[in-house]
């Protein structure tokens, strides 16, 4: 039996969009679908007025009535699933625990976990909850990360390379991706002349322009030319520019349908393994983020 696609189904504007969203990648992926409610609110988050905060065992009334309230939840999103995709296989689950807690923890079952962007914290002008960050830096399966739904998509699939590391595990998603949905590929590799220090200041050295772009487009055609040859369906372009990498591709998610980064950073990083463009990718893009772990 394969691996579900599983979404968090929370109290926030963006659960419908990633319900949606994991929807449609399980018929795709034909797998079944697992929603789970995490009833237990995060520390720091503010309960609506009218959901209260359980502080004692599950057994008072009012973390039942919690519960309860998570399980109609539930069940109003599974509806919404199945009428998005009646065929899907579907179940939900609720969890006596925090959200960041349950859908980690699932994360090592789940072949790709789903969450909205926005939180439930209180504050409608964020673009993204701390508990989807929390997931994006440290889950054992691909992360995506769904913002409240814009529309009808528009565009293609956009993956984030980077030169000097391993990318085979961000263009398989992407790749398979793009299959799936029968969508363009665009292949994004942005690039900065190297600083050198001079008399205690740092300095651009002197370079040729054509040189430098001619280099970077050889790397690219290099990290690319197996995979075209393995998706010969899948129409690649390449997006080779002097720019800074996170601007660059949250400029594009206006733009796009998906986009794809790996997680290249270290554990002992401000956000586990998620390095600092990959975080502000998530934090900003306009679209939906699938964070890869590489490695």
């Amino acid at each position: 039996m394969p691996l579900p696609v599983i979404v968090g189904a929370a109290d926030a504007p963006s659960a419908v969009a990633a319900v949606d969203w994991a929807a449609d990648e399980a018929a795709l992926r034909g797998t079944r679908l697992h929603l789970v409610h995490a009833w237990q609110w995060e520390p720091g988050e503010t309960p609506t007025p009218t959901t209260a905060t359980p502080t004692t065992a599950a057994s008072t009334p009012v973390a039942a009535e919690v519960e309860q309230g998570g399980e109609r939840l539930l069940d109003e999103l599974v509806r919404r699933a199945r009428s998005r995709q009646a065929e899907l296989e579907i179940s939900s689950e609720t969890a006596d625990s925090s959200a960041r807690d349950a859908l980690n923890g699932l994360s090592g079952q789940a072949q790709v976990l789903v969450v909205g962007a926005r939180g439930r914290g209180g504050f409608p002008a964020l673009l993204i909850g701390s508990t989807s960050l929390y997931l994006a830096a440290r889950a054992a399966c691909p992360v995506v990360v769904v913002p409240d739904g814009g529309g009808e998509p528009v565009g293609g699939v956009t993956v984030g390379l980077h030169g000097q590391e391993p990318n085979d595990e961000v263009l398989s998603f992407a790749f398979e991706t793009c299959l799936r949905r029968r969508l363009p590929l665009r292949a994004v590799h942005t690039w900065s002349y190297p600083l050198i220090r001079l008399s205690g200041r740092l300095a651009p050295p002197v370079y040729e322009r054509g040189h430098v772009e001619a280099e970077q487009a050889r790397l690219v055609a290099e990290l690319l030319a197996g995979w075209r040859e393995k998706y010969p369906q899948v129409p690649v372009e390449e997006d080779i520019v002097r720019a800074g990498p996170a601007k660059h591709l949250v400029t594009l998610s206006e733009h796009q349908q998906l986009l794809v980064v790996g997680r290249h950073g270290t554990p002992e990083g401000p956000v586990g393994r998620l390095g600092s463009v990959s975080q502000a990718v998530v934090q900003h893009a306009r679209c939906p983020v699938a964070v890869i772990p590489v490695g």
